[in-house]
C-alpha cells in the first residue's frame, strides 16, 4: 500500500457529513447540516435560525433570551474559529453558527421593537420576512460595515462580528421601513386610524 503523497497528507478536509459528525463543534458550527446546503448554506442556515428561533421563542422565558445570545456569539467565536481553522478557510460558506445566532438576534430586538410600540406579543410573519429578506441582503452583498469587518476582522470573531453587523443594518431598515409604512398609512387613511 502506498502511502498518501505529502500534498494530499496537507489538504484541509472538505465540509461533508462526515466532517460534519467529526465534532459537535463542527456540527453546530455548520447549523446542524443546514450548512451542507448545495446552494446558498448562508440561506439555507439563515433560513434554519429562522425556524429555531420560532421553537426557542416558544420555550424559552424572557429572560433567558439575552443569555442565550451571549453565549451563543461569544461560543461562536470559538467554534466558528475552530471549524474555519479545520477548513482552512478565512469565513467558510457552510460554517453558517453566525447566520443563526445573527437572525435570533434581529428577529429578538424586532419583536422587542414590536412589543415596545404596542404592536402586540408576536413579530407579524410579514415583518419576519422582511426581516430575514433584509438581513440575507447585507449579508450577502457586504458592503459598508459588513465588508470592513469581512476584510479586516479575523478569525472567529470576524466571522461572527460581520453578521451581528448585518443584522443590526437590517434592523435599522426594517425600523425605518416600518415607520415609513405608518407615515403613509396614516396620510393615505387619517390619524383616526392608529389612535
Amino acid at each position: 500500500m502506498n502511502p498518501a503523497p505529502p500534498e494530499a497528507a496537507n489538504t484541509p478536509p472538505r465540509a461533508d457529513l462526515r466532517f460534519l459528525l467529526r465534532s459537535p463543534w463542527h456540527f453546530l458550527a455548520l447549523g446542524c447540516a443546514s450548512g451542507l446546503s448545495p446552494v446558498a448554506p448562508g440561506t439555507a442556515g439563515s433560513l434554519f435560525g429562522w425556524a429555531t428561533y420560532l421553537v426557542l421563542q416558544a420555550l424559552l422565558p424572557a429572560w433567558a433570551w439575552p443569555l442565550l445570545l451571549v453565549l451563543g456569539f461569544a461560543g461562536g467565536i470559538w467554534i466558528c474559529g475552530l471549524t474555519a481553522r479545520a477548513l482552512g478557510l478565512h469565513d467558510p460558506s457552510p460554517v453558517v453558527w453566525d447566520e443563526i445566532v445573527a437572525m435570533w438576534l434581529l428577529l429578538w430586538l424586532a419583536q422587542r421593537g414590536v412589543e415596545a410600540i404596542g404592536g402586540g406579543t408576536s413579530l407579524p410573519w410579514g415583518m419576519q420576512l422582511a426581516a430575514f429578506a433584509l438581513f440575507r441582503l447585507f449579508d450577502a452583498v457586504k458592503r459598508g460595515p459588513v465588508g470592513w469587518v469581512d476584510r479586516k476582522v479575523r478569525g472567529g470573531l470576524g466571522i461572527m462580528l460581520d453578521d451581528l453587523v448585518a443584522a443590526v443594518l437590517a434592523l435599522l431598515a426594517l425600523g425605518a421601513g416600518t415607520f415609513l409604512w405608518v407615515c403613509i398609512d396614516v396620510w393615505l387613511h387619517g390619524l383616526h386610524l392608529i389612535m
